[in-house]
């Protein structure tokens, strides 16, 4: 799929609105019984199309989409030649560590690595480690060229 093809605009998201439990209930119990052991790969793949789906031109589009999509307030934390580090943190981010639910961040992880590659044009992949302690989630994108 070209860049632009099939896209839509990023501002389609300020038309969407939802109830966070409904959406939790999906993403945590709905598509984890429905994939199997498969679940966080799905999910890698399932953020990596989403992110396709939107036209992201810039480091402030995803941080935006990030905030409309529910997934937390994204900041770009440390820029190197190889890589970059973004912290998630929010009151939802926070309610999530917190929940019965085996809760991961593979969608937002997935969605942060194609938006990157778009924005940058470089390959790369984007791995997320929990901290439960602080309430945050770090994502490092991976330059893989």
């Amino acid at each position: 799929m070209s860049k632009n093809h099939d896209s839509l605009p990023v501002t389609l998201l300020d038309e969407l609105h939802t109830s966070g439990a409904g959406y939790d209930m999906l993403r945590y119990i709905g598509l984890p019984d429905i994939f199997g052991a498969e679940s966080n790969t799905l999910l890698y793949f399932m953020g990596k199309n989403i992110a396709r789906k939107l036209e992201i031109e810039s480091i402030s589009d995803i941080v935006y989409a990030f905030e409309k999509l529910g997934w937390g307030q994204l900041e770009l934390f440390k820029e190197k030649k190889t890589e970059l580090v973004f912290q998630l943190m929010a009151d939802s981010v926070v309610y999530r560590l917190k929940a019965p639910l085996n809760t991961e961040f593979r969608l937002e992880s997935g969605f942060l690595a194609e938006a990157i590659e778009r924005v940058k044009d470089r390959p790369c992949e984007c791995r997320e480690e929990l901290h439960k302690k602080i309430h945050q989630i770090e994502f490092t994108v991976i330059f893989t060229d």
